[in-house]
């Protein structure tokens, strides 16, 4: 789902955001999240954003009515008693969008109110969903808005996820002013991943799984097919597929596609390749297929988004 769908709060004066945090006040996923926040809240003034930031005890005596929610813990957190847990809980879920950032996102999965939802959990954390009896789709990306469930993998992702809900309840222009307080110049989108070896984020858990991916990162401009994948890795093609759908939510070609078409937006920001080279070097050997399979993905075409390296920041 769409972050333009946030939108339709802001039809609320004011919009009343909840933001639990469950860990430490230093710690880089709460400052990232709640500080952009604020300054928006101070921008716009309490008439318009009233953002409430309280402890799991406070938020327990609270009176609800939250146009969104979130409970926020960073990844090395350990879980609130469970008496307090669900009554946190049953807080949060009580708003119009809730969800998770960090070590929240985990809990929320673990009592069971993320089944069958798309969420981005911390990388570091994929080893303690194996006891969730209630599947949640882990996905690799920085954040996800999945009907009412928002979730954010934490760490410095919480700036970004931060600032594109400003930029959809408030608009671009809150947004850039934000953005210029914090010395901010590019905001991650939500599809992109997690920066961290495969090894790393599935380790034992699903060695051919980590192969299979590893697998296409490498064979990018010459893309292979998903039988030639599971023959590689062992596999069937049913059972890499099962594989893709309950670990990453997807399919492995459109994995596949979108982790090509995750490099092209690089190439075309960070280097001089012309937009047909860069769809070659991306394994695309039709300039329309590479066009409108990035405009399905990113919402504007290569020619644009290399109009965006050449733009100055408005």
């Amino acid at each position: 789902m769409s972050f333009d769908n946030l939108s339709r709060v802001t039809q609320e004066r004011p919009l009343r955001m909840l933001l639990v945090n469950a860990g430490e006040a230093d710690a880089i996923t709460w400052a990232g999240l709640v500080q952009p926040l604020r300054l928006a809240a101070a921008t716009l003034g309490r008439d318009v954003l009233h953002l409430e930031t309280m402890t799991p005890a406070q938020v327990v005596l609270a009176q609800p009515g939250w146009h969104i929610a979130l409970l926020v813990a960073d990844e090395g957190q350990a879980p609130m008693a469970p008496e307090l847990s669900r009554a946190v809980i049953e807080r949060c879920r009580s708003a119009e969008y809730w969800g998770g950032v960090g070590a929240g996102v985990l809990w929320l999965a673990t009592a069971g109110l993320m089944a069958g939802v798309r969420i981005a959990l911390p990388w570091a954390l994929y080893a303690d969903t194996e006891g969730i009896s209630e599947r949640a789709i882990l996905t690799p990306h920085l954040f996800e808005l999945d009907g009412r469930h928002l979730s954010c993998c934490g760490g410095a992702a919480s700036i970004d996820f931060s600032l594109t809900m400003i930029e959809h309840l408030f608009g671009a222009t809150v947004q850039a002013t934000i953005k210029e307080s914090l010395c901010i110049e590019r905001v991650r989108g939500h599809e992109e991943r997690q920066r961290v070896a495969l090894q790393a984020r599935f380790g034992a858990l699903q060695p051919r799984l980590s192969e299979a991916v590893t697998l296409m990162e490498t064979n990018i401009e010459e893309p292979l097919s998903t039988d030639d994948i599971a023959n590689l890795v062992g596999l069937s093609r049913r059972q890499l597929e099962r594989l893709f759908k309950q670990y990453l939510g997807s399919l492995p070609s459109r994995y596949y596609l979108e982790l090509r078409l995750q490099r092209a937006r690089q190439l075309l920001l960070e280097t001089n390749h012309s937009i047909v080279q860069v769809g070659l070097m991306c394994g695309f050997s039709s300039g329309s297929h590479f066009s409108t399979a990035f405009g399905a993905l990113f919402g504007n075409t290569p020619r644009e988004e290399r109009q965006r390296k050449l733009s100055p920041p408005v």
